[in-house]
Parts: C-alpha cells; sequence; structure tokens
C-alpha cells in the first residue's frame, strides 16, 4: 500500500526555520520530521512513499538523491574520482518525490498524483505530525466498514479539524475548529479508497474542507480514535518538546532499531 505525505505547504507558524528549507524538512535530532514519520510508517511494513512536495520541492528530491551522504561514512577518492559508502544506513524505501505545484492545496496536491495511486487503496499523512498510533489495527479497521475513508482521529483542543463523530464510529459532521472546541480532531494518519478522488476537483481543493464535509454527508467518512501520543509541528515549542523526547530515548514514535 503507497503511502502520502503532504509536504508541499510554506510553513508559515514555523517560519524561523521554513524560509531556508520545506516544513517537513526541518530536523528533530538531525533528522528531518519528514524521514521520523516514514521511518514509522516503515517499522509496520509501509515502505511505498509518494511526497507531495511544493515549496522548496528541490531540497526534498536532493535530499533523498544524496541519501548516503547524509547517513553512512564515505570514502572520496580525489586523485581516481570515486565514491566508496561505508556502513551504509540504507532503507527499504521507494520513495517518488511529485512536485504538486507552489500554491495548490492539500486536496489538489492529492489529486495531481493520481496516476501514481492508481485505482488502490492508500494512507495520506501530514508532513509535520507523529505519533504511536497503531497502522495494523488502522488498516483493519478501515477494511471492516467498506466506506471510503477513515481519519485518526485526537482529542486536542489546540488543533483544527473538528468532528461529530457517532457511536458506531462514522463521522457525522466535519469542520474547521472553532475557538472553545474541545472535541475530537483530525490527527492525520489517514486511509482512503482511490473513490476520493471523485470529491477532489483541481488545486483550488482544500481536502479539509469540501471533500470531507461531502465524506461525511453521504456517509464515507469513519474515524478510528488514537488514545495514545500525538504531535504536531507548528512552533518552535513544538519542535523542541519533539527534540526533547527524541534525545530523552523515550519518543514514543520511535518503534524501530538503531541500525548504526
Amino acid at each position: 500500500m503507497k503511502v502520502l505525505i503532504l509536504a508541499g505547504g510554506f510553513g508559515t507558524r514555523i517560519s524561523e526555520e521554513s524560509h531556508l528549507k520545506p516544513k517537513p524538512m526541518i530536523e528533530i535530532g538531525e533528522m528531518p520530521i519528514l524521514w521520523h514519520i516514514m521511518k514509522y510508517y516503515s517499522s509496520y511494513g509501509l515502505n511505498d512513499f509518494i511526497i507531495l512536495a511544493g515549496y522548496r520541492q528541490y531540497v526534498i528530491k536532493e535530499y533523498f538523491a544524496n541519501y548516503f551522504l547524509h547517513n553512512a561514512d564515505i570514502t572520496f577518492d580525489m586523485s581516481n574520482n570515486q565514491m566508496e559508502v561505508h556502513s551504509s544506513a540504507s532503507e527499504n524505501w521507494r520513495v517518488t518525490v511529485v512536485d504538486t505545484g507552489l500554491r495548490t492545496m492539500t486536496g489538489g496536491r492529492v489529486k495531481r498524483v493520481r496516476d501514481y495511486v492508481k485505482d488502490e487503496p492508500f494512507m495520506l499523512t501530514y508532513g509535520d505530525g507523529v505519533c504511536d498510533v497503531d497502522l495494523d489495527a488502522l488498516l483493519r479497521y478501515h477494511r471492516s466498514h467498506g466506506k471510503i475513508a477513515t481519519i485518526t482521529t485526537v482529542n486536542l483542543a489546540q488543533q483544527k479539524g473538528v468532528l461529530d463523530i457517532a457511536e458506531d464510529g462514522s463521522i457525522r459532521s466535519f469542520r474547521e475548529k472553532e475557538e472553545m472546541d474541545g472535541a475530537a480532531i483530525n490527527g492525520g494518519f489517514m486511509v482512503f479508497q482511490p473513490e476520493l478522488f471523485e470529491y477532489l476537483e483541481g488545486d483550488e481543493t482544500v481536502l479539509e474542507q469540501e471533500p470531507m464535509h461531502r465524506l461525511a454527508a453521504d456517509g464515507e467518512l469513519m474515524s478510528f480514535y488514537h488514545r495514545g501520543f500525538w504531535q504536531c509541528m507548528d512552533t518552535q515549542r513544538e519542535k523542541r518538546l519533539l527534540e526533547a523526547l527524541w534525545e530523552s530515548g523515550r519518543a514514543p514514535w520511535k518503534r524501530w532499531k538503531d541500525e548504526r
């Protein structure tokens, strides 16, 4: 199953660093948060990634083009114009980086990669958040209900995407957060059937607006409630929180073993 990661926004709320690079390339423990997200999916055997890039998309392409330079010891034989890679920290990943446009909205970015997804179910998340959600359980739940969309929901009042969830897990309405809300919100880590593309119009489509409203109205939007760890990285304070967790050795999203 392919994993789509939204990585094309401007990251204006963490502009101290995002003026130099896309927000998903901002580092936690000397590795881009995008890498952390991909490692988490990979720990569940999900290794086929499509990166929906936009703003400074070449930074993401260059990172993967030079992945060994970032993550291995290298000997440069200057006299013979040769390079030898030592202790390679290679990944079992297939990574497709797609330039989905500088100002394309989230739904438009997804729409642009339809030819890469084809007629298969796929996972989708944001390139600025980590969690410890059980992805195996998420997929089992998605397959069990037969609806088009499943989104992981968390209960954090300061974020966006407020949901009205029925007892059977179906989402009855989807709206942006209001100031005093404390309801369940969209935490990303979503699963979709390819029928989602029928709800997406063009570059101006915001996934979290009209498509989500229509999916909810059609009874095709389901909630997978996550009670564990979830954290996005919108601000420097949140970046420092994630860095502190990583440096402590207790990062809840780290399910993999170090290879070096």
